[in-house]
Formats: structure tokens, sequence, C-alpha cells
């Protein structure tokens, strides 16, 4: 089963989920920053697997025009989709159905929440401004749920 994990990131964080999304699956495993690229082969890979993060409730631009650009081919594939941030509840539930075409998300075998962080270091001032405003965080916050990323592996795995 040759899988692509294509995501996109703006602090790193969508980026370690992905990477650590790649050890849990099994066959050949591509991981693709989609920043850096969107020309991507998907005729060769049998499962797609699209991820996130989710800054004042949207998704990077690059991972929902790949989305955009590519929706026909990915629905003939096995799909998993995921997104980061620090959302819960209903906020989140609203966070992922905005961010991800309805059709998709029908098809999606498994859509998971991998959890956020907050590293003031990488942020601009505004954005730390905002952070510590509406979040009450005034210092690094690392909340990335390994078990929904174990989760979303073996839900895909179990397809086949």
């Amino acid at each position: 089963m040759n899988t692509l994990i294509a995501y996109g990131t703006k602090y790193g964080c969508a980026e370690k989920c992905a990477i650590e999304l790649s050890n849990e699956l099994d066959g050949m495993v591509d991981t693709v920053n989609l920043k850096e690229t969107n020309k991507i082969e998907l005729a060769k890979y049998d499962r797609v697997i699209i991820g996130g993060s989710a800054y004042i409730g949207k998704i990077q631009k690059e991972v929902t025009d790949f989305i955009n650009l590519n929706l026909n081919e990915l629905m003939k594939k096995e799909i998993g989709l995921f997104i980061c941030g620090m959302q819960e509840g209903e906020e989140l539930k609203k966070e992922i159905a905005e961010n991800f075409p309805e059709q998709l998300l029908e098809k999606a075998i498994s859509v998971k929440h991998f959890g956020g962080e907050f590293i003031f270091r990488k942020m601009n001032f505004f954005e730390r401004a905002i952070v510590k405003k509406i979040s009450k965080v005034t210092s690094d916050k690392s909340d990335i749920k390994h078990d929904n990323i174990k989760k979303l592996a073996i839900e895909l795995c179990n397809m086949n």
C-alpha cells in the first residue's frame, strides 16, 4: 500500500504530526509539505492523508488548493484527514466541516484532530498578543494528541 501524507504547516506542528503518522503506517509512505510543492503524481498512491493546522479557523491555503485541484482523483483513493489546532468540542467540529469539502469528509475512512501547539518564539508580536488574549496562554504549550495519530493509522490500516 503506497501512502501520501500531504500537509500544510505554519509553525511545524502539522509537520511533526505527519512525520509521526508516517512512522505508524505500513508500506511506502511519502510525506509532502504542500508549501514546498503541490505537483504530486497521485496515480502512484493508493491512500492519501491530508491535513494541516488551523489558524483563526482556516487551514493553510495550500491544503485547500491541493484538495480543490485534485478532488476528482482524491475521490478514487482511500482518504484520511487530520487537522491540528487547539480548538475542541463544537468549535473543532465546525473547523473540520468548514475546511474540508463535504464529499471528501464523507469519503474519508478516518478524520482526526491531532491537537496543537503554541510556540511563542515562532510567532510574531501580533500573533503572540492574540494567543495570549484569546487562549489565556502565556508560555509555550504542546497538546499533540499522539493517541489520535495512532488511531488514524490503525483505522486506515484496518481497511486492508
